[in-house]
Order: C-alpha cells, then sequence, then structure tokens
C-alpha cells in the first residue's frame, strides 16, 4: 500500500454506503461509481489492482490516487470500557445489491471483513442488520433471497427481467447509433446538477453493471471494488476527454477471439495511424449553453483530420478556443512522455488518458465596462451578456492529464506473465507524441 495516498475514515465499520452512478464517466466498458465526493469505485480487477500498488513513484502524478479506507472496530475491554479501534488499511470495499421496495437495485459498499481470500469468500455476516442501511438511505431495502420466493412471484420476475434485459438492449443500439448528442441546459441554473440527467453513456455502464450482478444473484452477491480518486471533484462542469492510447488494445492473455477484434478496431481507426483515438467526451459550451456527448463509436470512425477537429471541438468553449489550455495541456504530455520513456518492461494495453477542465468561466476583463463595475457581476447577467465580456478562468487555468485503466497492464515486475516485454511502451509514448504534435498545431494555428 502506498504510504503517499491521503486516507478517508469510514466510520462505523458496519454502516453501508449507497454507490451511485458517477456521471462524468464518458468512456469504457467497466461502471465507475461515486463512493463519496472526492472518491469513485469500481470493479476489482486483480491485474490493475496489482498496478496499483506496486505503482512506480514517478507515474503517481498522471494516474488517480489509490484511495485508502481507515476502517474501526468496536471494542470493549476486560474493564467494561468500549470505543472503536482502528484497524488495517484498505482501498477495496465489499459491494453488494439489494432492492428496495420497488424492485429497483442499489449497490451498497461495505468494509471487507479481511482482505484475504477469495471475492466469493468476502462475507459481511458481522456487519449491523440491514435496517442500518436502511436508516442511512432513507430507503427500505431487502436482500434479494431468490429461492426462497413463492414460485409464481419467481415466474413474474423473472417475466420482467426479461423485459428489462431486453429494454437494455435496445436502449444500448440507440446509443450505438447517437453517437454525438446535444443538449441545452439553463445556463442560469446549476450546470452541474444537469449533468447528471444528461450523460448517456454513464447511465449506460450503471445499468449493465446492476444487470450483470443480478443476473448473477443465485451463485454470488458480493463483489470487491477499488477506491479511486475522483479526478473531476474539484471542477464545477467537468470537460472530459477519454482518449484510447497505443498502437495495440489487447493484453498478452487476451483470447484469438479478442486478440482480433482488437486489431481491427485499432486497424480500422487513428490508433493505427497516430497510436491515439476518442474513446468518449463531454464537453459543455457556455456560449451556446450547450453539453455536447460524443461516444466511442463514433471515436473510431474519425479520420486522422477528424480527430484534429473533435480535440478542437474539446478546447472549445462554443463562442472561442479556450487557447489558455493548451499551454498546461502540452507541458503534462510532455512530462508524461518522458516519465514513460523511464519505465522498462511496462505495456499498458487498452489504456486511456484522461484530459479534464473546467467548463465553467469566469468574467475577468470588460471589453466595454469599467473594472469597477464588474465587481457586482452577477453571473445571471454575465450570461445575458456574454458577448460583451472576454471570459477568462480566474488564476492559473487548471487542467489534469491522468492515465487510467490498467486491467490489461504488464510488467516483468509482476513475475507471473507468461510474456516479458523489454524496453519502453514504444506504441502508447506514439501515440502521446501523436497527441502533443496535435495539440501544438491546434495552438500555432490558432495563433497561441
Amino acid at each position: 500500500m502506498s504510504p503517499a495516498f491521503r486516507a478517508m475514515d469510514v466510520e462505523p465499520r458496519a454502516k453501508g454506503i449507497l454507490l451511485e452512478p458517477f456521471v462524468h464517466q464518458v468512456g469504457g466498458h467497466s461502471c465507475v461509481l461515486r463512493f463519496n465526493e472526492t472518491t469513485l469505485c469500481k470493479p476489482l480487477v486483480p491485474r490493475e489492482h496489482q498496478f496499483y500498488e506496486t505503482l512506480p513513484a514517478e507515474m503517481r502524478k498522471f494516474t488517480p490516487q489509490y484511495k485508502v479506507v481507515l476502517m474501526f472496530v468496536r471494542f470493549a475491554d476486560e474493564f467494561g470500557a468500549s470505543g472503536n479501534r482502528e484497524t488495517k488499511e484498505q482501498g477495496v470495499v465489499s459491494v453488494c445489491f439489494e432492492e428496495d421496495e420497488d424492485r429497483n437495485l442499489c449497490l451498497i459498499a461495505y468494509p471487507l471483513k479481511g482482505d484475504h481470500g477469495t471475492v466469493d469468500s468476502v462475507d459481511n455476516s458481522d456487519c449491523e442488520p440491514k435496517s442500518k442501511v436502511l436508516r442511512w438511505t432513507n430507503k427500505k431495502h431487502h436482500v434479494l433471497e431468490t429461492e426462497k420466493t413463492p414460485k409464481d412471484w419467481v415466474r413474474q420476475h423473472r417475466k420482467e427481467e426479461k423485459m428489462k434485459s431486453h429494454k437494455l438492449e435496445e436502449e444500448f443500439e440507440w446509443l450505438k447509433k447517437s453517437e454525438v448528442l446535444y443538449y441545452s441546459v439553463e445556463k442560469k441554473g446549476n450546470v452541474s446538477s444537469q449533468l447528471k440527467h444528461y450523460n448517456p453513456w454513464s447511465m449506460k455502464c450503471h445499468q449493465q453493471q446492476l444487470q450483470r450482478m443480478k443476473e448473477n444473484v443465485k451463485h454470488r452477491n458480493q463483489y470487491k471494488f477499488i477506491l479511486l480518486e475522483n479526478l473531476t471533484s474539484r471542477y464545477e462542469v467537468p470537460c472530459v476527454l477519454d482518449l484510447k492510447m497505443g498502437t495495440r488494445q489487447h493484453g498478452d492473455d487476451a483470447s484469438e477471439e479478442k486478440a482480433a477484434n482488437q486489431i481491427r478496431k485499432c486497424q480500422q481507426s487513428t490508433s493505427a495511424v497516430i497510436g491515439v483515438r476518442v474513446c468518449g467526451m463531454q464537453v459543455y459550451q457556455a456560449g451556446s449553453g450547450q453539453l455536447m456527448f460524443m461516444n466511442k463509436y463514433h471515436g473510431r470512425k474519425l479520420s486522422v483530420q477528424g480527430f484534429k477537429e473533435a480535440l478542437f471541438q474539446f478546447f472549445h468553449n462554443g463562442r472561442y478556443l479556450r487557447r489558455e489550455l493548451l499551454g498546461p495541456v502540452l507541458k503534462k504530455l510532455a512530462e508524461l512522455k518522458a516519465v514513460l520513456e523511464r519505465q522498462e518492461s511496462y505495456r499498458f494495453y487498452s489504456s486511456s488518458l484522461l484530459v479534464i477542465y473546467d467548463g465553467k468561466e469566469r468574467p475577468e476583463v470588460a471589453l466595454d465596462s469599467d473594472a469597477e463595475d464588474l465587481e457586482d457581476l452577477s453571473e445571471e447577467s454575465a450570461d445575458e451578456s456574454a458577448g460583451a465580456y472576454a471570459y477568462k478562468p480566474v488564476g492559473t487555468s487548471s487542467v489534469d492529464v491522468r492515465m487510467i485503466d490498467f486491467a490489461h497492464t504488464t510488467c516483468r515486475l509482476y513475475g507471473e506473465d507468461s510474456v516479458v516485454h523489454e524496453g519502453q511502451d514504444a506504441g502508447y509514448i506514439f501515440g502521446l507524441q501523436s497527441l502533443i504534435d496535435i495539440v501544438t498545431e491546434i495552438s500555432e494555428e490558432s495563433g497561441e
């Protein structure tokens, strides 16, 4: 466990945490859930878990923090005194699902009883009664007990589940066809709170995760999830770009069918040409008051020129290019490239790179008003007078660049891999250089 990472306190031990969809997920197929304001959780994949626990120190600033939870156990000593005792640090929780009285599924996170054994052996029998979860979430929950349910209810339940599954498939097909979506939002309202109603990819991943867990309920209802930093938590209206990096996406353990499928996707996209492709995008265009979402299916179809136009669109607020973001992005990309060039034997197959900035801007300089007049300028009047003001972020522009998704990462340090690679991850580094070149072109062409 890396000691540099900040710890979170979760108390008491037995209380469950109601997990919510992470509304800023724009790519990937693994469901990401909101644990709290600054923390996310996702299904534990042994290889990704191993990566975070053995992460090279110089790479930490370019990946989400692997969060640590300090657990507290209630105790009573021989003299009758009682209290809470801090226990072992963990970056993993046990997630199970429960069904409310309307048969809606809720995912609940509990501390692990211990970090030994397999996923299936995780036991929450020492937790407080489920009524504790009820009071915490203000909802009535009960654990699914399929085998103990009357046969007629089971029959009806299966029928409903089949209909839900069919509906999910229809929605997924619609999502694939609707590759780029625009939504108008109320600029005078809280834009951030409106995002949760629009992001189609986030909701789709959440629904699919629930469906997978429910279909497997007779065999298991407890899963390990790892806790990671919520990279969007410090932004009011996060604009997120998910880029699939590298010229190769399949891991060394991929089946022939899986490898062939991934190779085909790379050959038919910009991955093969420039080592990077768009996997998802969420942009708030303050000028037009629109949210734009682009999914991976559209990203695969882009030409190199189309990829460049997508990047331009990502840094454009609907009225002008956010040129002040380009310099910091280029600096961080160059720093990351230098770090990866020093990593021996690592291969980051199917890994993504996130670029994040805040779409919410504040008026800083008036083009036709005195500075004193701006002091009392409300956000509402600023939106209404958008054409009269130059919008720039107050202080230094904040933009983040982070690597994510390491389920297929390999390195000779892992020991058990059948294939051991030598040298740098040339495909990933090639993609980074292509990205640097394209952002530089955008910067130069825009007069930066």
